[in-house]
């Protein structure tokens, strides 16, 4: 394709197909490390990836090929995006900038405070609702910290690095800001839909084509429209407030803070409360009874992010009022 964006589009094409390819081989090596480190002889953070390997589902294979094969197929999609840049395509205006470690923490800080306290008000708001109620379990320290914490640090570093930082770059390289936002947005919000809808079974992971068997189910589940506007609309619209605040604050620190703060409430909220099944919500408004599913959510969003526009100003602002 003759197009930076046909170009991209290709690259998330060929990670899908490469992807499936790998997935078979990577789910017999994980499960053969899996059971060597059965019998305890090796260091344990060795015996902890294998404990994981004995665990995931194919579907966890899957996606981890997929990121794997996004990877591999990268320097492809940059020396064409170079190509193509050369041939005639013009740069776009640089949009961010290194930001002060103060200001990059006040940035953090914020935008973790913000969705941390939006979504927990949204959350007291279907409680007094009689939607969810308090679980009678104890909240151990040690749990929040491993169940909570570290994974909502952990996947908000990465996931912010890889689609708002490295995918969203370069896409603002060779795009507009809107067409560059929604692309990104939109692989964001694919690559966490990458499990077929329940019932669908992939007999036999060894299989050479157990990972395009995967991938039908994957497509089977986004011709159902109630899972595009209850899972997936709510998904992108988070992946296009996350691409706003890192347009918006010129660096990563703001989504990356909005990112923890959002799993961090999310997390919380299940480990200490449970749906209240006498009071069945709304399937198109209130997903399967949960903080994220549904269009509901979207208000406790687009509040969220009216709170970062008047808390976080936009990069060289001060200098255009000067």
């Amino acid at each position: 394709m003759r197009s930076e964006i046909g170009a991209a589009v290709l690259w998330v094409l060929g990670s899908f197909v490469l992807g499936a390819v790998i997935a078979p081989w990577l789910y017999q090596v994980g499960k053969a490390l899996g059971d060597a480190t059965l019998a305890g002889d090796f260091p344990r953070w060795i015996e902890s990836v294998g404990g994981s390997c004995r665990r995931a589902g194919f579907g966890r294979y899957f996606n981890r090929a997929l990121m794997l094969s996004a990877l591999v197929l990268l320097p492809f999609l940059l020396r064409r995006l170079r190509f193509l840049r050369a041939d005639g395509g013009t740069a776009a205006k640089r949009l961010w900038e290194k930001l002060p470690w103060k200001t990059a923490l006040i940035q953090t800080l914020a935008g973790c405070l913000i969705a941390t306290g939006v979504l927990c008000g949204f959350a007291s708001l279907l409680e007094s609702m009689g939607y969810f109620a308090p679980n009678k379990k104890s909240v151990i320290l040690g749990r929040v910290l491993s169940q909570v914490l570290v994974p909502a640090v952990g996947v908000s570093l990465v996931e912010e690095w890889l689609f708002r930082g490295l995918l969203l770059g370069l896409w603002l390289r060779y795009a507009r800001p809107l067409t560059a936002c929604i692309g990104a947005s939109l692989l964001f919000a694919v690559l966490h839909f990458v499990e077929p809808p329940l019932g669908w079974r992939v007999l036999d992971p060894t299989h050479w084509l157990a990972g395009f068997s995967l991938l039908g189910g994957v497509l089977a589940h986004f011709t159902c429209g109630i899972f595009i506007l209850t899972e997936f609309v709510p998904m992108l619209a988070v992946g296009l407030a996350l691409a706003w605040a890192r347009l918006r604050s010129g660096a990563l620190w703001l989504p990356i803070g909005l990112h923890i703060g959002w799993i961090i409430a999310l997390k919380f909220f299940t480990m200490t409360h449970q749906f209240a099944a006498a009071k069945k919500p709304n399937e198109l408004w209130l997903g399967v009874g949960d903080l994220r599913t549904g269009l509901l959510p979207l208000f406790a969003l687009a509040v969220t992010v009216v709170f970062c526009h008047f808390a976080i100003k936009r990069p060289g602002a001060s200098a255009e009022r000067d």
